[in-house]
């Protein structure tokens, strides 16, 4: 592993407390923009009478449920999808030691969309109502988890090569399954929701998803911390982390295991939102180091900012109509990482 080249890094503590006020305003601003006008001086005001079961007057019932019902349940779950998406980021980089892995390249987005369309396209899994979606979506990122793991599973454990070349092969089959499912479809606007869905949206945002992903985002994160001393040993590759007491194949393994459980959660309730996972992580280690206890400290508010800010940019843009986030984040990311790449001194694991 390469060591740095840079003179100094920023301290991990006074980044994180300023991208966490960083995330609060953002949050802010995610909830007061928007297609329908509301006015900033009311933001505030509808947001502390949901807070403690205040009321508000009949005229600004419409403009209290946008700003309740709507927007704060989206941007909360943005950002906690963008945290997520950026701490399994970290953790799949460095279990497959390789700087283009992302939390999709397991297999499991590509899987749940085959859920998600089933029910989108089909209209499966109908008698579990508003949570169809999400139960489907999340029970087919559990089975293709499954499956790459038997697949992937050999004498030796789950290889690094093993797993990136079984995920990879394995999306292949599934995302060509969606595809039979998205032109088979009866009706159009059907194939046009389930595209939406496969390039992300956090537009069917509801309080209900918000807890169940928050919790299983945070307790992947807590893991991930826990073992971060672990992760570093594991990017110096298989032969070292064995030489300081750390098994790889049976860390990798737990790797895969809460990695799956998260971006199954997150891909459930907002589709595939890519990119947040490749570019985060590594622009965070630009910033901070290679150590994954500092890295794991910072990414997950640098994720949850950036998608707060990608969903705000898709619902203005074409306003009233919606992009994709996973559209605003491929089109802000690609160019901001290409450009921090070419900055000179980088490799992964190393400055």
């Amino acid at each position: 592993m390469r060591r740095s080249t840079a003179p100094s890094r920023i301290p991990v503590l006074p980044l994180s407390l300023g991208l966490g006020l960083l995330l609060l305003l953002s949050l802010v601003c995610g909830v007061g923009l928007g297609a329908a006008e509301v006015g900033w001086a009311d933001v505030p005001r509808f947001l502390w009478a949901g807070l403690t079961g205040g009321t508000v007057s009949a005229g600004d019932a419409a403009a209290y449920t946008i700003v309740w019902e709507i927007r704060l349940p989206r941007v909360l779950l943005g950002a906690v999808v963008g945290a997520g998406l950026a701490a399994v980021g970290v953790a799949v980089q460095a279990m497959v030691r390789n700087a283009l892995a992302d939390p999709f390249v397991l297999g499991i987005s590509s899987g749940a969309a085959v859920g998600a369309n089933a029910v989108i396209l089909l209209g499966a899994f109908a008698g579990l109502g508003v949570w169809a979606l999400s139960v489907s979506a999340f029970a087919s990122a559990l089975a293709a988890m499954a499956l790459v793991y038997a697949v992937a599973r050999s004498p030796r454990g789950l290889t690094p090569l093993r797993l990136i070349l079984t995920g990879t092969a394995l999306a292949y089959g599934f995302e060509a399954l969606t595809t039979v499912m998205v032109f088979g479809a009866a009706r159009g606007e059907a194939a046009r929701s389930a595209m939406m869905w496969l390039l992300g949206s956090l537009g069917g945002a509801t309080w209900a998803q918000v807890p169940i992903a928050a919790a299983t985002v945070a307790a992947g994160w807590f893991w991930l911390r826990w073992r971060a001393e672990t992760l570093n040993a594991l990017a110096m590759g298989d032969e070292t982390s064995a030489a300081l007491g750390v098994p790889p194949s049976r860390l990798r393994r737990e790797l895969f295991l809460v990695t799956a459980a998260v971006t199954g959660t997150v891909v459930a309730v907002s589709g595939a939102i890519g990119f947040v996972g490749l570019m985060v992580p590594h622009v965070v280690r630009m910033v901070v180091g290679a150590d994954h206890r500092r890295v794991l400290a910072v990414a997950p508010f640098a994720g949850a900012v950036l998608l707060v800010w990608a969903d705000v940019l898709s619902r203005l843009l074409l306003a009233p109509a919606e992009l994709p986030v996973g559209v605003i984040t491929a089109v802000v990311g690609v160019p901001a990482f290409i450009l921090l790449m070419r900055r000179g001194g980088y490799a992964f694991g190393g400055g």
